[in-house]
């Protein structure tokens, strides 16, 4: 959270985050489902990946789940019961670019709500006030493109 152009942890901040703090914040994260799944169970083998699969996370994996940048976020502020907000979009985006994952239908059907993905209005604060340098709104934008290739 920002207050005076200083960088604060929401952990700190908490009772000013909409929804009652981190609470709510770790309840819309567990919704996304932030775990690897397959449709069929373990064969006990490793699922590895190529490099260039494992480069896709870059910049995703990263994130510390301060929620500096759900806090930060007006159209959290405004909506904050509904949209889950750029924290829990980029995490649910890093699950969406794993190669090992095989829930990105299901994964995408949890999103296509009018509040859960689409309140965002790339105001960028999110990437303006994370501690880590990472791009939520990036993440978003991925998010809504795989949903109109796949309705195409």
């Amino acid at each position: 959270m920002n207050y005076r152009a200083r960088r604060y942890s929401s952990a700190f901040l908490s009772p000013l985050l909409p929804g009652g703090g981190l609470r709510h914040a770790f309840a819309q994260y567990a919704a996304i489902k932030p775990w690897l799944q397959a449709e069929a169970p373990s064969s006990g083998i490793e699922h590895l990946q190529s490099p260039e699969d494992r480069s896709k996370l870059d910049g995703y994996y990263e994130c510390i789940l301060c929620f500096c940048c759900t806090s930060g976020c007006p159209s959290h502020w405004w909506n904050g019961d509904r949209f889950l907000g750029p924290a829990v979009l980029l995490q649910a985006w890093r699950f969406l670019a794993d190669s090992r994952d095989q829930a990105t239908s299901e994964r995408l059907d949890e999103l296509d709500d009018p509040f859960r993905l689409y309140r965002c209005h790339t105001i960028l604060n999110c990437t303006r006030t994370c501690p880590k340098g990472l791009n939520p709104g990036k993440a978003i934008a991925e998010i809504k493109r795989k949903m109109i290739t796949r309705q195409s």
